[in-house]
């Protein structure tokens, strides 16, 4: 069914550009303003050739002066990202050039990258493929959540037509005291931070499910998605395409302050979208060919030993 689509995203690290009330919160810096829009771009909530909300709104939004906003147009714009940064109008959603275009790299020569830009690329890449394969590990599924909507768009736009999709998520389980994110000095606040991550955890998981199973009534795809629990808290994020990649990153803890039930509470947390992924491919010699090998050894020995069933609780 191509044409317009609708497709859910629930996504509390980047605000919608709709000039809504924002909260108070510590200010962001140039480069986290352009990791958010990129992000947007990559995903596909801003599409190529739709104008960007103007510098003024964008500083509302993300609660930054005018010029950090510049700074972070320009550097997508480097990216060949965005056209027509000034000061004047605002920018473009810069078309995509040719079949190849936004890909990220894998194999030996490719350089590591944030998530925002090097998922969603590689999803993209995978979804070109009859079966498609996807195995995560992640503390939440957003960052996949948010990859997964490039796909959608081009299968909506007839552009992709994979024939099965088969897609596992491994997430901590609910039943642990996560390592992440903790409060640093409010042990009693534990229990609340936990059931906002777990609230998070769930909203993430049932719109990727929404979002892929509805493939199967829209496009006759026979999608297959799945999540098990683990008794830990995984301090890397791991992602296997088709099994020939695998998208390795660490998760860093920081310490940082945050609004929780419009309280300041300081935790540590780590911030997974802007995580630096390790690209690797099978073929593109020893080196990554045993990587991809045992990753999935590894993923598939944790899905079929000490996971368990995960229920996505509304």
């Amino acid at each position: 069914m191509a044409g317009s689509c609708s497709v859910l995203v629930v996504d509390p690290e980047h605000a919608s550009v709709n000039g809504r009330k924002r909260t108070q919160r510590p200010q962001k810096t140039h480069l986290e303003v352009a990791d958010e829009l990129r992000t947007r771009i990559r995903s596909g909530v801003l599409r190529a050739g739709q104008r960007m909300p103007t510098q003024a709104k964008l500083a509302d939004e993300f609660g930054v002066e005018r010029g950090a906003v510049r700074q972070a147009l320009r550097i997508l714009q480097s990216e060949h990202l965005l056209t027509n940064v000034s000061k004047g109008s605002p920018a473009t959603v810069a078309p995509i050039q040719g079949p190849a275009a936004g890909l990220v790299p894998a194999g030996p020569g490719a350089p590591p990258m944030p998530t925002t830009a090097a998922l969603a690329p590689r999803i993209a890449a995978a979804f070109a493929e009859p079966h498609v394969e996807v195995d995560a590990l992640c503390l939440t599924s957003v960052s996949l959540t948010l990859a997964i909507g490039e796909p959608l768009r081009r299968i909506h736009a007839g552009e992709l037509k994979p024939a099965k999709v088969d897609v596992r998520v491994l997430l901590p389980s609910r039943d642990i005291d996560l390592a992440f994110p903790t409060p640093v000095d409010a042990p009693d606040e534990q229990g609340r931070l936990q059931r906002r991550w777990l609230a998070h955890r769930n909203a993430q998981g049932q719109v990727l499910r929404h979002n892929l199973l509805a493939l199967r009534s829209s496009h006759g795809i026979d999608v297959n998605v799945t999540f098990r629990a683990l008794p830990f808290t995984p301090p890397v994020k791991l992602y296997l395409l088709n099994g020939v990649e695998a998208l390795f990153a660490y998760y860093t803890v920081t310490r940082r302050e945050e609004e929780v039930d419009h309280e300041q509470l300081e935790m540590y947390d780590a911030e997974g979208t802007r995580s630096m992924l390790f690209a690797f491919e099978q073929g593109a010699g020893l080196r990554d060919t045993t990587f991809v090998e045992q990753s999935h050894i590894w993923f598939n020995a944790l899905w079929e030993t000490i996971s368990s069933e995960l229920v996505l609780w509304s």
